[in-house]
């Protein structure tokens, strides 16, 4: 397992290290950079699996890895059937491989792999974690989850606080982006250090 100094998780290098260290304890996988990352999978991919680099996400417990697949001629059958199958083909025809890959980069990385692919505008996830995320909330919040369960939007207080997270991601896009740029600054100071 290497040690490494940037953390490429959903909130960027570095966050959830005040108070007390990584946020989770000392069971949490060693931070790394996305590059390390990127480059030891393009050494392991396939050549001829996608049309290009892969789209990686990182965070502290899984390796989320989406690769574009190239588009099939659906000739006069439906496009949207046609790429549905070129990424159910992938899935089946690679699995062993992308199992030992994954295998080997959960033992150097500490972390699980995902696997998904994109084929035009259609892209899917095969499997990836679903992490359990203690929180402490006041009634304010609570009623704001239950209103959400209440109505049907979600099942659960969990299944509301998880769409309610997604809702947050998608309104909040160049916020998070902005944010994650800063951290990676703030890292690149603390780790200089005083000269």
């Amino acid at each position: 397992m290497h040690g490494h100094r940037f953390a490429d998780g959903p909130f960027g290098a570095g966050f959830g290290r005040g108070r007390g260290g990584r946020g989770r304890g000392g069971d949490s996988a060693p931070p790394v950079e996305r590059a390390e990352v990127a480059g030891w999978l393009a050494g392991r991919l396939h050549d001829g699996w996608f049309t290009g680099p892969v789209d990686l996400t990182i965070d502290r417990d899984e390796i989320t890895v989406v690769g574009t697949l190239a588009e099939p001629a659906a000739g006069a059958g439906d496009a949207a059937a046609a790429r549905a199958g070129r990424i159910a083909r992938f899935r089946e025809e690679t699995r062993e491989q992308r199992m030992a890959i994954a295998d080997a980069a959960q033992e150097r990385y500490g972390r699980s792999v995902a696997w998904g692919a994109a084929c035009g505008g259609d892209r899917e996830l095969f499997t990836n974690l679903s992490v359990p995320v203690m929180t402490r909330l006041r009634q304010r919040e609570r009623l704001v989850l239950d209103t959400l369960v209440d109505a049907g939007v979600a099942r659960s207080r969990s299944e509301a606080l998880a769409w309610a997270v997604r809702l947050v991601g998608q309104h909040a896009d160049a916020w998070l982006t902005e944010l994650r740029e800063a951290m990676a600054s703030v890292e690149e100071v603390r780790a200089r250090g005083p000269q």
